[in-house]
């Protein structure tokens, strides 16, 4: 079944070190184009990401975020550098050596000087873990809405299959009275120029007037796209660009259609063709 490149998909996952969320959004596009919105500690697993993406989806363009939650934030724990701390210390009482009743220096303005605290280095292994397997889900999950919103594109696509064929079969009942009609307008019209020709002659005349008329071909084909459009809809993996090619061919068939009629109803019938045609293409550029 096909699937569109329109989507949206959200999951969450709680973990020890606190939550995390992911959003991809999907619309139409020539290619695979993957658009990245990741935290810090999530931007060296973007190749991999990049990967899950590439196996999992043909076409689209895809917005992709991250969201991470620590709990521990306000909880974790500092490290003194001793180094930088005694060096510190050192120095003030260089200072107070030089000053007359120095005051006494507070702890906290202290701990504030650049470089004697760091908060301790966190461990975002296990963050990037948790990310990779929570966008392989999410994907899952874009792809099923994906193919949910492709059911409803193949249901309106076969829906326009039926417009055309009930079309075709109008057009292709009306052939013999077209061919008959077209017959006696040429008689007529040499009645009209009182010319006589030799029947044999006349007969050569009107089967070449008919010929060129005729749309026989052209209903032979606008059958076969609609049969192949059935086809490749019913098939699963990418048709979008081949089911863009035969809208293609159908719109080409239904313009020679027109140019061919000698019929106002023919006529008609090629107009509602183009309409049905054109419906079709607007959703198929959303088809991956």
């Amino acid at each position: 079944m096909i699937h569109s490149m329109t989507g949206f998909a959200r999951r969450e996952s709680s973990e020890p070190w606190g939550a995390l969320s992911c959003e991809i959004r999907s619309v139409n596009h020539r290619y695979l184009e993957a658009v990245w919105k990741l935290p810090e500690d999530l931007r060296p697993v973007e190749p991999e990401f990049r990967r899950l993406a590439a196996e999992t989806l043909k076409r689209g363009k895809v917005e992709c975020g991250f969201r991470v939650n620590y709990d521990d934030d306000a909880s974790r724990g500092v490290r003194l550098d001793e180094s930088a701390l005694d060096g510190l210390l050192h120095a003030l009482e260089s200072v107070r050596g030089h000053m007359h009743q120095a005051a006494a220096v507070n702890p906290l303005d202290v701990l504030r000087w650049p470089g004697v605290v760091a908060a301790e280095t966190r461990d975002t292994g296990p963050v990037q873990a948790a990310a990779v397997a929570l966008l392989a889900a999410t994907l899952e999950d874009l792809v099923r809405a994906r193919r949910v919103e492709g059911e409803r594109l193949a249901a309106m696509l076969l829906e326009r299959c039926d417009g055309i064929e009930n079309l075709v079969r109008r057009v292709r009942a009306r052939l013999p009275e077209v061919r008959t009609r077209l017959r006696e307008r040429l008689q007529e019209r040499l009645a009209d120029l009182e010319v006589t020709l030799d029947e044999d002659r006349l007969e050569q005349e009107i089967a070449l007037l008919v010929q060129k008329m005729d749309v026989d071909e052209e209903v032979d084909r606008l059958e076969s796209h609609v049969a192949e459009v059935r086809r490749l809809v019913a098939k699963s993996g990418p048709v979008g660009r081949r089911l863009d090619f035969l809208m293609q061919e159908l719109n080409r068939e239904a313009n020679t259609l027109a140019s061919k009629s000698q019929d106002q109803e023919t006529t008609r019938a090629a107009v509602e063709l183009k309409v049905l045609i054109e419906q079709m293409r607007e959703q198929i550029q959303n088809i991956e």
